[in-house]
């Protein structure tokens, strides 16, 4: 793979933890304007050449870092505009509500003992009072004067841990035209109740929302499955894919006449992967209720299991810990050894990993994917074609962090692909750089990077914005 160099153009600098980064057309706008959500629940666009606010729902969002010494994965995570928002002003919003703080799912951490059939086989039980938050998506209208409303609830999702929420979670297919929501496995680690493997789990997976059917329904139960759901949103669902333990969206590349998804999937211990495909069969919500009343299995042929908890990326899930006489050395043990075994032929195989050790040269080290866009445009010309992604900071950057860039292809034959580092010829300084979300427009031509200075949301004000240049 050819090594590619790119220069970062500040757009904006001193906001809030940058989540989500994507451009559209105002109603009765010619152009596209780069809107930027804030974890903490600020929506920012650019308007010739000044930032201005959007909406700003930070009174509806939980109270973010105070129980994890400033670090949150909770907050306002998924913003995404309806394919005609041009005409019909909608807007959607996915975001942890406030005063919906629970005592969360387990007492304690928790590490799978794979010697220990207990540590393999809990259940998450008394699910409305054990349970961390509260997520909400809703349907927002911009109003012909200029100011956002909320029109609607289409989902109340109960969540067990406060990590592993999703980010970026919210996109619209312009295969399907249906709202995409993509959503983490619950949290903690080692998804120790195997939601992303249960067909009726919200819980690690891709669905498709389907927001023109039943539009009047405006007040959905809170939920953890999909069998607890009226059947008349049931209806509105289908179920992309599973066995997802966190993702930073989902982004769609246009081939000739079909497209290319693709998908990053956070890793536990090991390492980090994108994930490719064109073909799918989703399973509507409905079927799957159905089947698992009827005591039966449903068709899976074509549908996508990235294949968590048993597999990390292209790794059975690995319990690591450090060789107390050399310290170069790892000692790994199979967490989910017969989970492992029944996923092998049945999942996804990633497109690209890269690692968490990795001392080559030409690589890097890395802590978590934080995004994923296909690049379409021709400015870069290296990266024209390619899947580009980001991860938050580079092990081997201390002591001022860094993050990375790095991109890939798909191969004609379909196999697994290597991947290039992304040099950069920005000086950050002194200042930490931690690379926390990733966008593009709407004909992914251009691309955007946000880059905080810290890992706190309580941190305020260290976000800036840039525009991804030749």
């Amino acid at each position: 793979m050819i090594k590619v160099k790119v220069g970062l153009r500040p757009i904006v600098s001193n906001i809030n933890l940058p989540t989500v980064l994507k451009t559209t057309r105002l109603p009765g706008d010619s152009i596209e304007r780069l809107f930027i959500a804030t974890q903490v629940g600020e929506i920012f666009y650019i308007g010739n050449g000044d930032i201005r606010t959007f909406l700003d729902i930070r009174p509806r969002i939980l109270k973010l870092g105070a129980s994890g010494g400033g670090y949150d994965e909770r907050g306002l995570l998924g913003l995404a505009f309806h394919p005609e928002f041009d005409y019909n002003g909608l807007f959607y919003l996915h975001y942890s509500v406030a005063g919906t703080q629970g005592p969360g799912a387990l007492p304690e951490s928790f590490n799978p003992d794979p010697c220990d059939p207990k540590t393999l086989n809990l259940r998450w039980i008394n699910r409305e009072t054990q349970y961390d938050h509260i997520d909400t998506i809703e349907e927002w209208i911009l109003q012909s004067n200029g100011q956002p409303q909320k029109r609607r609830t289409l989902l109340n999702l109960r969540r067990p841990f406060s990590n592993h929420n999703g980010v970026n979670s919210l996109n619209f297919s312009p295969e399907t035209g249906k709202l995409v929501l993509t959503t983490g496995d619950g949290g903690s680690g080692f998804d120790p109740f195997n939601l992303s493997q249960d067909d009726l789990e919200i819980a690690g997976k891709i669905i498709e929302v389907d927001v023109n059917k039943n539009i009047s329904f405006n007040n959905p139960p809170i939920v953890t499955r999909f069998n607890e759901l009226p059947t008349t949103i049931q209806d509105t669902l289908m179920v992309m894919a599973k066995g997802v333990r966190n993702i930073p969206g989902i982004s769609f590349q246009r081939f000739y006449n079909q497209y290319i998804k693709y998908a990053g999937n956070v890793g536990q211990n090991l390492v980090e992967s994108i994930f490719s495909f064109v073909h799918y069969k989703p399973m509507p919500v409905t079927q799957l209720v159905q089947a698992s009343f009827m005591n039966s299995a449903p068709d899976k042929e074509g549908f996508i299991n990235f294949g968590w908890r048993g597999w990390e990326g292209a790794f059975p899930t690995s319990i690591i810990s450090g060789c107390t006489e050399n310290q170069t050395l790892d000692e790994k043990k199979i967490a989910y050894y017969n989970e492992a075994i029944t996923l092998s032929a049945s999942r996804l195989q990633p497109l690209t990993s890269y690692f968490h050790k990795d001392a080559r040269p030409d690589k890097f080290g890395g802590t978590a994917l934080t995004g994923v866009q296909s690049y379409m445009g021709n400015t870069i010309p290296g990266l024209t074609g390619s899947v580009v992604f980001t991860d938050l900071a580079r092990k081997e950057s201390q002591p001022q962090v860094r993050g990375a860039l790095a991109y890939t292809t798909i191969r004609p034959n379909g196999e697994q692909n290597d991947f290039s580092v992304i040099q950069t010829d920005y000086d950050f300084g002194s200042q930490s750089a931690y690379y926390v979300s990733l966008g593009t427009n709407l004909n992914h031509t251009s691309l955007y990077l946000a880059v905080y200075g810290s890992m706190k949301v309580t941190d305020y004000n260290q976000g800036t914005v840039f525009e991804i240049v030749p």
